[in-house]
């Protein structure tokens, strides 16, 4: 089986960590012919993925276990929480896994930050990426972060490739 590889991207809301990503799938797609799975975390669960009314949201709302078919797409509506293990299984055939949040998952993590750095972060991710607003002499770095650039997308993605974990 090819190798699969699976890194997280955390940082505080309006950080960017929505566009880096964008950006990192699309170049991955279009540039590296890698298959990307993406998984969002949605800590307020604010994200609907259907109208009131329609079968699909009908069949949802009974608690039921759904999946959507189309000739364009498959989507997968469940009333659980899945662990990594799960989700990643209903991806099934992926190169890279980008994770937006879930801080607590063993994922080797980019945090992204803009304007002020946030030390809370510090024992979460392995790597900072930010675009230069923040001056990192003002604080203790811990030694094993890397300090990649935010608007770098390859240097983003050589990071991924290095570091990320085989799943």
């Amino acid at each position: 089986m090819k190798k699969r590889l699976a890194v997280a991207f955390t940082g505080p809301s309006n950080s960017g960590k929505t566009t880096l990503i964008l950006k990192v799938a699309r170049k991955l797609i279009h540039e590296y012919s890698k298959k990307v799975a993406i998984i969002k975390h949605d800590p307020s669960d604010k994200a609907r993925f259907d109208k009131a009314g329609k079968d699909s949201y009908k069949f949802s709302d009974t608690g039921a276990e759904v999946i959507v078919t189309s000739p364009t797409r498959t989507t997968y509506f469940s009333q659980r929480h899945n662990e990594l293990d799960e989700m990643i299984r209903l991806f099934d055939k992926f190169d890279i896994l980008l994770v937006e949040g879930l801080k607590n998952l063993p994922l080797p993590r980019i945090s992204v930050f803009r304007d002020r750095l946030d030390v809370d972060y510090f024992s979460y991710m392995n790597a900072l990426a930010t675009d230069g607003s923040i001056n990192l002499d003002d604080y203790d770095l811990p030694q094993n972060i890397d300090v990649i650039d935010l608007n770098n997308s390859d240097e983003i993605i050589s990071w991924i490739l290095n570091n990320a974990k085989e799943v």
